[in-house]
């Protein structure tokens, strides 16, 4: 019996993956009529076209979709094989790794994980930047290398994710605000002028899942992207902002921090990496670093 060419299963999962002959066949340093040639023989092996043309795009087809998650599995696997076991020196190390959170998690836990990163491989530079989005793209194709976040329908399926922290949402007011005068029961948290915080556009929050039962509607009167516009606007206003604990204890310094007088579910916070990464010495001892600094 033949043998398949098993160089066309690393094509596939580069084609698969950027969705486009073009950027398949430069991440490959082919040619494009090359990648074409490489394209034809895989729609031949594979009896389906694979990607057609939609507009000026390509999109996958049904089972492009179901070979996609297998096919980047089995190149990860035969990578690890043929990596050579090389023991990490991290005195030596030089790297950069590249790192998207939201804001909060570098005031939070930036200055430990450099102390921590530098005290071991002092070599290793890093460089965080803000995630705007829960898009998976840049996981993928290696513009970053880890990412915080909260695991949603987004969250790409084939990442890795390692739990670092559960966190839960405190309401958050100035020092001086009326809210302070007296118990926080439900009627008078949500009497007050609130700030709801999203990036999608919603008009309602967790919250307002819990004080609906209650016959309670909050007043939202702005809507904003960030915790860190959240409570800036608190702390110069009688607006209520509802934050993450954990993720917000520098942000909120000199604010006043109470437990919320209704029920809302915790968020566990993850790390989260492309699958091709598992075996990366570096890589891993820079998750081990980031997984100990969040657990202290």
């Amino acid at each position: 019996m033949s043998h398949p060419d098993l160089n066309l299963l690393v094509t596939l999962d580069v084609l698969l993956t950027e969705g486009s002959v073009a950027r398949a066949a430069k991440r490959l340093r082919l040619s494009p009529s090359a990648m074409s040639r490489a394209l034809a023989r895989l729609r031949e092996t594979t009896g389906d076209p694979l990607l057609v043309r939609a507009g000026r795009g390509l999109v996958p087809t049904p089972r492009a979709l179901e070979l996609r998650e297998q096919t980047g599995r089995l190149v990860e696997q035969v990578e690890a094989v043929l990596r050579p076991a090389e023991g990490l020196d991290l005195k030596r190390l030089e790297r950069t790794f590249t790192l998207r959170n939201r804001e909060g998690f570098v005031e939070t836990f930036g200055a430990a994980i450099l102390a921590r990163v530098n005290a071991e491989a002092p070599g290793v530079r890093l460089h965080f930047l803000p995630k705007p989005d829960k898009d998976s793209s840049a996981l993928r194709d290696g513009r970053i290398d880890l990412e915080t976040g909260v695991i949603g329908r987004e969250t790409g399926p084939e990442l890795r994710a390692q739990a670092l922290f559960r966190d839960r949402f405190i309401g958050v007011v100035h020092h001086d605000h009326p809210l302070n005068a007296k118990d926080i029961t439900a009627a008078r948290y949500a009497a007050g002028r609130h700030i709801l915080i999203s990036r999608r556009d919603a008009d309602r929050g967790p919250v307002d899942n819990a004080l609906e039962p209650l016959g309670l509607k909050r007043d939202i009167a702005v809507t904003v992207g960030s915790f860190s516009e959240a409570l800036a606007l608190a702390r110069a206003s009688d607006l209520i902002a509802c934050v993450p604990e954990r993720y917000t204890q520098h942000l909120r310094m000199g604010m006043h921090s109470f437990s919320l007088p209704v029920s809302v579910p915790d968020i566990r916070v993850s790390l989260l990496w492309h699958p091709r990464m598992d075996a990366d010495p570096a890589h891993r001892w820079l998750r081990d670093c980031i997984r100990a600094v969040c657990a202290g």
